[in-house]
């Protein structure tokens, strides 16, 4: 084949040196025909591809490939998969005449035959989101542990909005789209999805039948949720690029916290700095792009969505409930009632009979016991009280703790129980804080009724008010419960 500068020379020889084709032809090596080809214009000579070879024994033996390819296809994994090498080998043993180089060349062109061709997309602002869960690891409280990372990436914009949760289920989901969309202040028009358990019921063509809460949550902030196909991950391949750029971008090194709320702030307030330096290929930043997709972003509701699940449980006689694998303590005079447990990411709101008690959540295998449920059975059995003191007193609080121990350090246990199983008894139904006041009083032996400076009263049960003590002992206890007593 000429090269382009032996056209060059062609043209110049003739046209600017006056030389012929004859002489042209003669120096050069080439017919007179090619000569004249590029004089007229022509420009490089097309190369005329040959037909194939015929090949018979290769095609034979693509043909027992296939058939190999078609009688394996069942018994591979990944990690025990097909190779060039193996398929080889069950030629020769077939009988087949054929290299090795000859098999990897079929299989690689019959690879990039099958292989999908992606499609170049087009966002609009406030089209999309596309939301993921992402495996990280951090250290909370100086203990190293597994998080799960959700992600929501605005398509058009590229602004992200990040938070880590304990576990990746369908409560951190929820949550995960209301500080999302509150986040933005606003929602888009559609939020693309893996067909994760938290979303997906079931999974039927392209229109999946959604979860409850799910389902709610999408109606609550009016979009559609839309979904990638079964094991194709990179149908939503902005958020999943993204995830791991967050990663080793904002979470690397491992990133440290009292709690997950305080990293996932951090992270947060990193990702929003980082809007005003990232920049797309038209040099546009996610902060000017985000300022254009701002008002296309539909309005949030007036009240955001409670990122919840309902859950009926039923006490036990000892009026405690396991959620999640956890036991928590409720108002004794639930014992054997059914009661719905609202649960949330950081605590449980349980509801009986309507009443409320919300209640911090523990993690799983451990159980939370609040003394302040069982006051009336307290009341009334010492022997409990001795058995749960410690943990009591500190849930009551001072003067209690500071009680405890000077009533076991003079009388023991079982008169201090005595006397503090009545003191819970009479908080069911008095004034707690009063009773605390005055207890205080009792141990700095100034008494309970009013301080020495007239006119300034401290608040107490109507039945203490009158009651007064010169010093701290287990008679003037006897007489401030037998006064609150009325007896």
């Amino acid at each position: 084949m000429l090269r382009m500068d032996q056209a060059h020379v062609i043209r110049h020889k003739h046209f600017v040196e006056g030389v012929g084709v004859r002489r042209i032809a003669r120096e050069m090596g080439l017919s007179r025909n090619t000569v004249r080809r590029y004089l007229a214009g022509e420009g490089e000579p097309a190369r005329k591809e040959s037909r194939p070879r015929a090949s018979p024994v290769r095609d034979e033996a693509a043909r027992r490939i296939e058939a190999l390819l078609d009688e394996w296809s069942g018994r591979t994994t990944r990690k025990q998969r097909i190779t060039a090498s193996r398929v080889h080998r069950q030629l020769v043993e077939d009988g087949y005449a054929v290299g090795i180089t000859t098999v990897r060349e079929y299989l690689a062109e019959r690879r990039r035959r099958d292989e999908e061709v992606y499609i170049p997309l087009e966002w609009w602002p406030g089209g999309c989101v596309q939301v993921d869960f992402f495996e990280v690891t951090v250290d909370v409280a100086g203990v190293r542990q597994k998080a799960w990372k959700f992600l929501m990436r605005l398509m058009y914009s590229g602004r992200d909005f990040a938070w880590l949760y304990e576990r990746c289920n369908r409560i951190a989901f929820l949550d995960g789209h209301v500080r999302g969309f509150e986040h933005f202040a606003g929602v888009t028009d559609r939020g693309i999805y893996d067909r994760l358990s938290a979303a997906v019921r079931r999974s039927v063509g392209l229109a999946p039948e959604l979860t409850e809460r799910f389902r709610a949550l999408a109606c609550h902030y009016v979009f559609e949720p839309s979904f990638a196909r079964p094991g194709e991950g990179h149908d939503k391949g902005g958020v999943e690029g993204r995830g791991k750029g967050v990663r080793l971008q904002h979470l690397t090194p491992i990133p440290r916290g009292a709690s997950l709320e305080e990293i996932s702030s951090k992270i947060l307030a990193e990702l929003d700095a980082a809007m005003g330096s990232r920049k797309d290929r038209e040099g546009r930043t996610v902060a000017e792009r985000f300022e254009q997709e701002r008002p296309k972003l539909r309005p949030l509701p007036s009240r955001p969505f409670e990122g919840r699940i309902a859950e009926p449980v039923v006490l036990n006689r000892q009026a405690m409930v396991r959620v999640e694998g956890a036991d928590y303590s409720l108002p004794e005079r639930w014992h054997g009632l059914m009661a719905m447990a609202h649960i949330g990411v950081a605590d449980i709101r349980f509801e009986c009979r309507g009443e409320t008690e919300v209640v911090p959540k523990v993690a799983r295998g451990r159980r939370l016991v609040q003394y302040r449920h069982y006051r009336r059975e307290l009341g009334r059995k010492p022997q409990a009280v001795r058995q749960v003191a410690p943990a009591l007193v500190a849930q009551l609080g001072e003067p209690y703790g500071k009680l405890w121990e000077n009533l076991v350090g003079r009388y023991g246990e079982p008169e201090a129980a005595r006397v503090l199983s009545r003191l819970i008894g009479i908080t069911e139904t008095g004034d707690e804080e009063a009773l605390k006041q005055a207890l205080q009083g009792i141990l700095k032996g100034i008494g309970g009724a009013a301080t020495k400076a007239p006119g300034k009263l401290v608040e107490v049960p109507v039945s203490l008010r009158s009651f007064t003590v010169d010093s701290g002992s287990l008679a003037a206890f006897d007489a401030l419960l037998r006064e609150a007593s009325g007896e």
